[in-house]
């Protein structure tokens, strides 16, 4: 069975996280591993509380997992602090991890900033160039970017094409927060694709971390970045379209068994 790693922050609503994302290999058929960056005290509702782990132990995590078993892709979410940043780039460099997808994650959806402004540029100097794929939302991306907010199809192409000079291999916008349209923008220094859905009014909790899982599952399964991305497309839609209200807050994904594979 193939393996994947995601070294991302603790969720223990189960819906984004770490959670989320083992559930998510596991659809795709491919066996999860973790690292965990950060423990939160979160539920549908928001981010009430988030303590860090020292980078030290986040880089102990990373050494006995690389040290024991072959792993053939992984994800970075959460990542808080920029002392965690550089620990995470050190391994990452040290093992020689190929198939990388960096999930820039910044804020909850509530607001609450979950990486700290060192870490943003950490994050942009020296994780986003070790990408085989980097996967901002609209926001991220205009941080990352350095522009002005992106706020339509051309402003996403403008976008990714300013982000795939800082490194990374292919650079996938997603366009959720666009009023108009579900579409997400796939840009490789050369071309572009462009990944269209139903739009689904309904919200859900952990979108963007079972977005990049899925993808990075398939790249676990040798799969390459635009099926990849399909795949994971199609699977989040199904994912946000069964999605459930199980406490007072979000809509959390319903990451049951599906047609992943």
């Amino acid at each position: 069975m193939k393996r994947a790693l995601t070294i991302a922050g603790s969720d223990p609503s189960g819906g984004a996280g770490i959670q989320a994302d083992l559930r998510t290999f596991w659809n795709f058929g491919v066996y999860g591993l973790s690292v965990i960056t950060s423990a939160t005290a979160q539920n549908t509702a928001g981010v009430w509380a988030l303590r860090p782990l020292p980078a030290r132990f986040v880089a102990r995590q990373i050494d006995t997992i690389f040290t024991d078993i072959e792993i053939q892709a992984v994800k970075t979410g959460m990542l808080h602090r920029g002392s965690i940043v550089k620990a995470v780039c050190q391994k990452l460099k040290r093992y020689k991890v190929q198939n990388l997808v960096v999930d820039p994650v910044m804020s909850a959806t509530g607001g609450t900033a979950l990486l700290d402004p060192h870490g943003v540029e950490l994050l942009r100097a020296d994780l986003l160039p070790l990408a085989k794929v980097v996967t901002p939302n609209l926001f991220e991306a205009q941080i990352l970017a350095e522009i002005e907010p992106v706020r339509s199809l051309d402003g996403m192409r403008r976008a990714a094409e300013r982000l795939w000079k800082l490194g990374p291999q292919f650079v996938l916008v997603k366009g959720g927060h666009l009023e108009e349209q579900a579409v997400d923008v796939l840009f490789d220094g050369s071309r572009f694709w462009e990944f269209r859905a139903e739009r689904i009014p309904q919200g859900a909790h952990g979108t963007g971390c079972v977005f990049s899982a899925a993808i990075t599952a398939s790249l676990a399964r040798g799969r390459d970045v635009p099926e990849a991305v399909q795949r994971a497309k199609q699977f989040i839609t199904q994912a946000i379209a069964s999605s459930m209200k199980l406490g007072k807050g979000q809509r959390v994904l319903n990451l049951g068994p599906q047609a992943a594979l």
